[in-house]
């Protein structure tokens, strides 16, 4: 593998910050764009932090000085207004600013989910950020994803929180749209080879794992592995607005961001064009193993609180 000079966003959040572990050793040199520098864990010594925004494109221009390649990994889900604008406008900035640095290859990581299907807001802007980034004249290397298994990821944090709370789930009918969950292990492995695959032009490649499933399956499968008897009764029903209420309650997620992700979770998201087994040496693992890797280091489940929480909803 060559060494590159990298431009790396998204290196506080969960899949940035681990991407920038595996090229520190892989002995890039990066410079990271973050917001605030205090949040980014013990930097190595090739790697050079530089304070910016990506929605203030003359705080860029530093950190792409004399990079080659650069990943765009950041979003804005978390703000209550006007996501969609922000990442659009994220998206312009970094392809032009990448066009005036000279870089050669833009990497993306996008959104399952076909656009016939009438996609949700999160995942159309997933992917109209995509295009944008391909009008930059700069050679476009998008990933699209579904569910990231891992522990810290959004989606497993959600399966995590609501099985090991809910002895008893009232399932909503978005818990058995099929998805094609990968593991964290394998996206990182398809990001860092996204550097030297060979391009002729900008590709789109949709990437997943060896299985196809619901969050229901996910859910299942997490508290087969965690020893917890789980039973789910589908309430086809519960609309999205309280269903985002309903994970609020029960996880970490806030209802506005929870409102966008059961959006999202609505549409199927999997591998149509399996094309990117011939451009990657890699063999994704089952989300069996992928949720096995997850929850290898996790505390036992405890149970008396969780029955104490339902006891407390209940009463």
């Amino acid at each position: 593998m060559s060494k590159h000079k990298i431009l790396l966003t998204g290196a506080t959040g969960y899949v940035g910050g681990k991407l920038l572990r595996r090229l520190e050793a892989d002995g890039h040199e990066i410079n990271c764009l973050v917001r605030d520098p205090g949040k980014l864990q013990r930097p190595g010594p090739d790697t050079h932090v530089f304070q910016g925004d990506v929605l203030v494109r003359s705080s860029m221009w530093d950190a792409f000085r004399n990079t080659d390649t650069a990943y765009f990994l950041v979003h804005f889900l978390h703000d209550r207004e006007d996501f969609q604008a922000k990442e659009y406008e994220a998206a312009e900035n970094f392809a032009s600013m990448a066009r005036r640095a000279g870089v050669k290859r833009i990497i993306y990581l996008g959104g399952l989910g076909n656009e016939q299907d009438g996609l949700s807001p999160h995942l159309r802007s997933r992917q109209d950020v995509g295009q944008i980034l391909r009008t930059s004249c700069v050679r476009t290397l998008e990933l699209r994803a579904s569910i990231v298994l891992g522990e810290g990821s959004l989606s497993f944090e959600l399966i995590k929180d609501l099985t090991e709370h809910l002895p008893f789930m009232v399932t909503p009918r978005w818990v058995s749209t099929q998805a094609q969950p990968i593991g964290i292990r394998d996206l990182l492995d398809y990001l860092v080879q996204s550097l030297d695959v060979h391009l002729d032009q900008d590709e789109i490649f949709e990437i997943g794992g060896a299985d196809r499933m619901s969050y229901g399956d996910l859910m299942r499968e997490y508290a087969r592995q965690r020893g917890l008897k789980r039973t789910m009764l589908p309430v086809p029903a519960l609309t999205p607005w309280l269903s985002s209420h309903w994970v609020a309650f029960f996880s970490r997620v806030d209802h506005h961001l929870a409102a966008k992700l059961i959006e999202g979770i609505r549409n199927p998201t999997v591998i149509e064009d399996d094309r990117a087994k011939q451009f990657f040496d890699i063999h994704p693992v089952s989300a069996k193993e992928a949720i096995r890797e997850a929850v290898d280091d996790l505390p036992p489940p405890d149970t008396h609180h969780h029955f104490a929480r339902l006891h407390h909803i209940t009463h």
